[in-house]
């Protein structure tokens, strides 16, 4: 998380991690989730807080799945099919159940079939929103497996040149296990940037840095600008890299990658057809012993890993990091001093729960 859009200090109440977890579980539970479903999509959430990823933790995205399941747009109670399997493979249908569910599911699959051939992938079409999507691709690592999670999501985001949207910000995560270090933990958009940070700039008063979103005619605007008044009130958000100059067909063509792996895939669609509010993913896990030695690839990886972070740093910086290991530093805090969650956060938990007869517990 940039600093500019971290909560200050005095606009922030810290609340511990396991209240935060049960009162969230108690809402999807009122919400008509079934309480196993319920517990997933609670800790999905939370793991996205407590790794400072707060774009897609309680604070952005828990009234969102509370309103859709209400209104129907989310299946609060889904029933799962597989479509489509082979012993390395499967294809499952969501049913428009919550993405937080659905996809550690797919990955369950994944993981089990990895353990028999070495490799397992699975498609999920018929879906919603996953939520953080490294939170599905580090189940793996317990398992001692590399895991892969991408998202196809509704039109947003600019083809280079376009000016009209026709992909998502469709995020790409990849983790996998060192030994003594952190695990590598790579998750990010092929966008400039996710959606939700400009809801967070809008919560926090701040302006959005140039590069990030097009004017209504699609050039990318390049100064500083006030956010929008509604997340996708502009007609897009930039591809990864803005402008063709600065490498935006790089971030286009990575969002294409996406698109084709977990939404044509699957057979569902791909952003725009059919479009918003369905979304499509693909998970994968990779059995280390299949390849390699399974101690000597965490050795490599602690090696690898150190050696990104001793590159001496460039002027104005005191370190180099590595991927995923701002986000393991942030959860270590945060486990030990609580998730900081902005004051408006606070009061809509507080009407929230006296809304739905659920006892405030968070402070």
């Amino acid at each position: 998380m940039l600093e500019q859009f971290k909560i200050p200090d005095a606009s922030a109440v810290r609340v511990h991690h396991t209240a935060l977890r049960k009162t969230t579980t108690v809402m999807f539970e009122k919400a008509g989730v079934p309480p196993d479903h319920a517990l997933i999509a609670a800790d999905a959430l939370v793991r996205a807080d407590l790794r400072g990823v707060d774009s897609h933790g309680v604070s952005n995205m828990l009234r969102v799945y509370l309103d859709h399941c209400k209104s129907g747009e989310i299946n609060p109670r889904p029933n799962f099919k597989v479509l489509r399997e082979t012993p390395s493979t499967a294809n499952l249908d969501s049913d428009t159940g919550l993405g937080l569910v659905a996809a550690p599911k797919a990955m369950e699959m994944a993981i089990r079939k990895a353990k028999d051939i070495g490799v397992g992938m699975v498609t999920v079409c018929n879906g919603r929103h996953l939520g953080m999507a490294s939170y599905h691709a580090m189940m793996a690592l317990d398992h001692d497996m590399i895991g892969v999670c991408v998202t196809s999501a509704a039109s947003t985001v600019l083809p280079t040149f376009g000016s009209v949207p026709r992909l998502g910000t469709n995020p790409i995560a990849v983790a996998a296990p060192a030994k003594r270090e952190p695990p590598f933990v790579f998750d990010a958009a092929t966008s400039v940037v996710a959606g939700n940070k400009i809801a967070i700039a809008k919560r926090l008063g701040i302006n959005l840095p140039g590069g990030w979103i097009p004017d209504d005619k699609g050039v990318p605007i390049m100064e500083e600008v006030v956010p929008p008044t509604t997340t996708y009130s502009y007609p897009a958000i930039l591809p990864l890299g803005s402008t063709r100059e600065m490498g935006s067909h790089k971030g286009y063509g990575l969002a294409c990658v996406v698109e084709i792996l977990s939404g044509i895939l699957s057979g569902g669609g791909y952003g725009v057809v059919p479009g918003r509010p369905y979304f499509y993913h693909m998970v994968a896990a990779y059995r280390i012993d299949a390849f390699t030695d399974i101690d000597g690839f965490k050795s490599m990886m602690d090696e690898f890993l150190q050696t990104l972070k001793e590159t001496p740093p460039s002027p104005g910086h005191d370190r180099v990091l590595a991927p995923g290991q701002l986000e393991w530093e942030t959860e270590q805090e945060r486990l030990a001093n609580g998730i900081p969650l902005h004051e408006e956060v606070i009061q809509w938990f507080q009407d929230a729960c006296n809304k739905m007869g659920i006892p405030y517990i968070l402070e």
